[in-house]
């Protein structure tokens, strides 16, 4: 009796040995993780953590030797997309640097006068451009928009779009600036020469407004639901 019962321990020691599993520590259900660039650890050939090596650059240890060549200026919203004229003019503006756009003005002068000449076309009529709510003639106006295509900053002033007074010193959330850069375009010297009113087309808005925001409240500037 005593040999059969050793002999049946011995049977379930053995096959509980063809049962043993290892268990982990990491609770991730034994997944094998591959190293990448967002895991928020240092592994891989990463030189820190998700930065260096195959992943983007670790802050201040950049790499800025070489050759590189500039893509884009813009500063303002659609000044170049809507004065160019022509993709090889817009991809030329965009990777001159400062001191060469003053030769792109004559382009933007005959790009804004065109848009009058279309316009005028439809409507039966001589249509040029008139002097704007800022006092600038088609030269000196085109001449801002291609020399100064970046957004300026009045620490010690207002900053805006155009309220009115102020103009161009920066913008805020609230200002319509297509709405503002059409009346510049279209506007004349009062602002309303083609506001749709008294039988004139309306080139001074896009109609879009600001819809349902309110960029007095936090972000994402909208009211809390209603329950």
């Amino acid at each position: 009796m005593k040999l059969y019962s050793l002999k049946f321990i011995m049977l379930a020691i053995c096959t509980s040995l063809l049962f043993v599993q290892c268990a982990d520590d990491d609770d991730n259900g034994n997944v094998i993780e591959q190293a990448n660039c967002d895991d928020g650890i240092m592994n891989g050939d990463e030189e820190g953590v998700d930065c260096g090596g195959s992943c983007e650059p670790c802050v201040g240890n950049l790499d800025f030797s070489g050759t590189f060549m500039q893509e884009d200026i813009m500063g303002r919203p659609g000044v170049n997309t809507v004065f160019s004229g022509s993709d090889n003019v817009k991809n030329d503006f965009n990777s001159s640097i400062v001191s060469d756009r003053a030769s792109f003005q004559p382009t933007f002068e005959a790009t804004l006068e065109a848009y009058h000449d279309v316009y005028g076309d439809a409507l039966g009529v001589e249509l040029d451009y008139e002097t704007n709510i800022l006092g600038l003639d088609a030269p000196t106006f085109t001449t801002v928009l291609a020399q100064f295509d970046a957004l300026q900053v009045a620490p010690e002033g207002t900053t805006t779009y155009f309220d009115g007074t102020n103009a161009l010193t920066g913008r805020t959330l609230g200002d319509d600036v297509i709405d503002i850069s059409l009346t510049l375009m279209f506007g004349g010297t009062t602002g309303t020469r083609f506001d749709g009113n008294n039988g004139t087309p309306q080139l001074t808005s896009d109609g879009v407004g600001p819809g349902d925001r309110d960029f007095t409240l936090p972000f994402p500037y909208m009211e809390s639901p209603v329950e």
